[in-house]
């Protein structure tokens, strides 16, 4: 599987981590566990940085999260001209880790710091794979 459908512009052909992509087509949401020292990355990583080992596991994830912080993107990088404005946010993942994601349903004045979401599994009009961070 390669990682080129993950996310709205992939730089990124291969990945060590590409499993995460066929979870996405499940609609599962993962991040990888050190089995040696037990760090858990989301997103996903290959190696430990903690101990420097490769023994990884899978994880699923609820896709319970709470907002850390956000930002709406008016004037738009190249490849995202389509989508602005779009507001961007920073969740804090129940198990573990934060990711960036953009906010789905949930217009700017709604959105507090602290505030409960949930990430999902979203399929653009491309087919290319994102989450998103929805209300519960």
């Amino acid at each position: 599987m390669m990682f080129e459908k993950f996310g709205k512009i992939s730089y990124v052909p291969n990945s060590k981590v590409a499993k995460f992509v066929e979870y996405l087509e499940e609609g599962k949401l993962t991040g990888t566990k050190c089995r040696k020292c037990g760090t858990l990355y989301v997103p996903p990583k290959a190696d430990c940085v903690e101990c420097l080992d490769d023994d990884m596991e899978w994880v699923e994830l609820s896709g319970d999260c709470t907002l850390h912080t956000y930002t709406t993107i008016h004037a738009s990088p190249a490849g995202f001209e389509d989508i602005a404005p779009y507001t961007l946010l920073v969740v804090d993942v129940k198990e573990g880790g934060r990711v960036m994601t953009w906010a789905e349903g949930i217009p700017e004045d709604e959105l507090e710091i602290g505030m409960d979401l949930k990430l999902r599994v979203k399929t653009l009009d491309d087919g290319k794979l994102v989450y998103v961070a929805e209300k519960p």
